[in-house]
């Protein structure tokens, strides 16, 4: 199977992941993709995250219903911080007859070369490229094979949802109906 690593903290999951989920899904060769939930990126600030176990039900609740789009909590089981070199790894010890491509931002793909062990990142792995607005995508030779994703993008992130959370306002419509019913009803992000 090919299946198409979409890692994040998704806290929350919104409809910006969704839609670039669904695009690969949908247009490239892809069996699944699987929205992996980081417990802790090293790259990110702890205190601001919601509970990895809560963050994976929203991503599960965001993902009902969808045959090729899954959560996936792979990382919870390894060391924390989660570094995708480590998780490659893993998944490819535990599942040796897939094959695995990394979904990822343009800003991130120019940050690849300081990521931990990044040659075997990059010299392994297929990455599918979304451009993010003020960050062209920059061409790494060291990379195995890059294909840039003309996927349709929303101008929201999680810090936002999060701010507006945070000053009592709703953010029906950027996240899916039942992940925001899950915030409000368990107070998410107060």
């Amino acid at each position: 199977m090919k299946i198409g690593l979409y890692f994040g903290s998704f806290n929350p999951v919104h409809n910006g992941h969704l839609i670039i989920a669904k695009h690969l899904a949908d247009e490239f060769d892809l069996n699944a993709v699987w929205l992996v939930v980081s417990p802790h990126n090293p790259e990110k600030n702890t205190s601001t995250l919601l509970n990895e176990r809560h963050r994976y039900h929203l991503v599960q609740l965001a993902t009902e219903g969808e045959d090729r789009i899954k959560a996936n909590n792979i990382e919870f089981s390894l060391p924390k911080p989660s570094y995708t070199s480590e998780t490659l790894v893993y998944l490819k010890e535990k599942y040796p007859s897939h094959e695995f491509s990394i979904i990822i931002g343009s800003d991130s793909y120019n940050n690849l070369p300081r990521w931990k062990n990044a040659q075997y990142i990059m010299s392994g792995f297929r990455f599918f490229v979304y451009t993010r607005p003020g960050h062209p995508c920059v061409p790494n030779p060291n990379v195995l094979e890059t294909v840039l994703v003309d996927a349709p993008l929303l101008d929201i992130s999680s810090s936002y949802i999060r701010k507006k959370i945070k000053n009592k306002k709703s953010v029906r419509y950027l996240v899916p109906d039942s992940v925001y019913e899950e915030i409000v009803a368990q107070q998410y992000y107060q």
